[in-house]
């Protein structure tokens, strides 16, 4: 009989965005025969103990067919509810009446319905009840019952996980929230060294999620109200964005659920779960997918009105330049406790605003153990954004970059700090993603002394003009002497970049592009199209090379050459 039984009673995630009041369930409980408990007891004896003939087969012959559901007047309920309608068990319809228990205006509301219904005799359930988190009976409701909820509907004991078993609690522990104690320490807000408890009762998702409880008294017929005998047949939890969790799944074409109750008469019950909520009509669909596009329609416009339709062009020969920088890792240096102290230098005709920092420190950073290295992952995120402005409206060429100049520093327990090393990042002159590993060197200092004072008490020799790791701006003549400078190679750092340029000069040659390719179209023949075009860049270059060779030569040369052209040559 354990084949014909659906034990997979894991829960099961949906989205909708049909509002959660519409959702119907129908639940449909039915008590089996004790003879059918008692045939399947005797198979499981009879093929133990066959051989020793201590049951004969013949017995089981009047009752091999009694494995089905019989209904016998308070033996079976089928009940449709909807999405936290309250159904009143018979413990809370005693419960209730009696004034002396009422303690919130939710218990005065409950009192009044429950004597609605005993002068109405409307009451629709008599086993089936229902449940939300607000109710006084949920929030006392044992930890135990909930977690064993699904236990009770398999044939085998599985203890909960540590998600589910927090998530259990979650609503207690929010309604039992305090405000934060400020009187603690910044140094104790990180718990190096969490223990198990501390996992247990703080790593948890927490979801604002309101739950509902379909419930049953499986008690005795004529025996009701008695709250041992209450269990936990099917649990939904749903959210405000549209997400319904049930557990268990719903039948639709699998066999039942089985449910054992507990105690010294183990009865067998069996659960069937189906969503019996109504569709929507094809007419009510269309109107509904109308409404939506109508709805997104609006918040494009309302986005489009936010940023607005026109484009930011910059004036002739500007470049905008756009960096979203990342310092990733520092590897290779002798101490721990690494961080990165930098700035950026911009060379002339460059500006940036003034909002804009153009220096930075990152966080101290202990290494870790990778291979041969020690690694210290920063991770650290900068921007910048910068200005060129060319002196000439024609000039195309772009010599200098702006630099980002870094110092790598370590602290030890004694805030003492040392120089590990320096190094600079030439920016990327193309745009894009770019990643730049730097090499690292510091000045070293010959000596004894030298090495005992930086072990000791930190410091070491540094750089006063830190543009000196690559080329000084006080440098006067066409030749950098470092001869006699004694550094020492440390470790090296990783940028991960990603680059932006905006500039007319982008715009207007997409613009002759396109023009361009319409020449072409209209020329037919695509196999003609690179020769044409590049004949015709070969021939704009020619002449821009020879516009500028005319403006650099002498005004006299230029006349003589004119006079030579003008004159008549004679043949011999």
């Amino acid at each position: 009989m354990a084949d014909g039984w659906n034990i997979n009673t894991g829960e099961a995630v949906y989205r909708t965005r049909d509002s959660i009041k519409n959702l119907r369930i129908k639940v449909r409980i039915e008590r089996l025969t004790s003879a059918a408990v008692i045939s399947q007891h005797l198979q499981q004896k009879v093929l133990t103990q066959q051989n020793r003939g201590d049951i004969e087969l013949e017995t089981l012959s009047s009752q091999g067919h009694a494995v089905s559901c019989v209904s016998i007047g308070d033996s079976e309920e089928e009940l449709v509810v909807g999405w936290l309608e309250k159904l009143f068990s018979q413990y809370e319809m005693e419960l209730f009446q009696n004034e002396e228990v009422l303690q919130s205006p939710l218990d005065r509301q409950y009192h009044a319905e429950i004597k609605a219904l005993n002068l109405a005799k409307g009451r629709r359930n008599r086993r089936i009840f229902t449940c939300s988190d607000y109710d006084r009976y949920t929030n006392s409701l044992p930890l135990k019952q909930l977690k064993n909820s699904s236990d009770i509907l398999t044939s085998t004991e599985v203890g909960p996980t540590l998600l589910a078993e927090r998530m259990a609690n979650v609503r207690h522990r929010r309604q039992d929230r305090h405000n934060m104690d400020l009187t603690i320490p910044k140094s104790k807000l990180i718990t190096w060294e969490p223990t198990e408890e501390f996992v247990r009762s703080c790593h948890v998702v927490n979801n604002a999620m309101q739950t509902m409880y379909i419930n049953a008294d499986l008690g005795p017929p004529g025996r009701l109200g008695d709250k041992n005998n209450e269990y936990v047949l099917v649990t939904i939890k749903t959210d405000e964005n549209g997400t319904v969790i049930v557990k268990p799944d719903f039948n639709k074409d699998k066999e039942p659920y089985r449910i054992v109750t507990e105690g010294d008469k183990r009865e067998v019950w069996c659960l069937t779960v189906e969503n019996v909520s109504k569709s929507m009509k094809t007419e009510e669909k269309d109107k509904e997918s109308n409404m939506y596009k109508d709805l997104y329609v609006r918040h494009k416009d309302y986005l489009n009105s936010l940023i607005g339709q026109d484009f930011e062009v910059l004036p002739v020969g500007t470049l905008r330049y756009l960096m979203n920088g990342e310092i990733t890792t520092a590897k290779g240096f002798e101490y721990d406790n690494l961080y990165i102290h930098f700035f950026v230098e911009l060379p002339n005709n460059w500006s940036s605003l003034r909002s804009q920092s153009l220096s930075g420190v990152t966080q101290a950073c202990r290494t870790k153990t990778l291979g041969k290295d020690n690694v210290a992952f920063f991770s650290y995120p900068f921007n910048f954004e910068a200005f060129f402005m060319s002196e000439k409206e024609n000039e195309e060429c772009i010599l200098q970059w702006p630099v980002l100049y870094f110092k790598v520093l370590s602290l030890d327990s004694w805030q003492c700090y040392r120089t590990e090393g320096y190094g600079y990042l030439l920016f990327p002159a193309t745009a894009g993603k770019h990643t730049v590993t730097c090499n690292t060197w510091r000045p070293l200092q010959s000596g004894t002394v030298s090495a005992l004072r930086r072990f000791f008490i930190g410091g070491s020799p540094e750089l006063e003009d830190h543009s000196y790791v690559r080329v000084p701006g006080t440098l006067k003549g066409e030749r950098l002497s470092r001869f006699g400078f004694w550094t020492e190679t440390t470790g090296s750092v990783a940028f991960t970049l990603h680059c932006i340029q905006q500039s007319r000069a982008f715009v207007d040659a997409t613009l002759m592009k396109k023009r361009r390719q319409q020449v072409f179209d209209q020329l037919g023949g695509f196999s003609q199209q690179g020769a044409v075009c590049n004949i015709l860049e070969a021939f704009q270059r020619a002449r821009r090379k020879m516009q500028e060779a005319r403006e650099n030569l002498p005004r006299d040369l230029i006349n003589t050459a004119s006079q030579l052209q003008t004159q008549p040559q004679h043949r011999p």
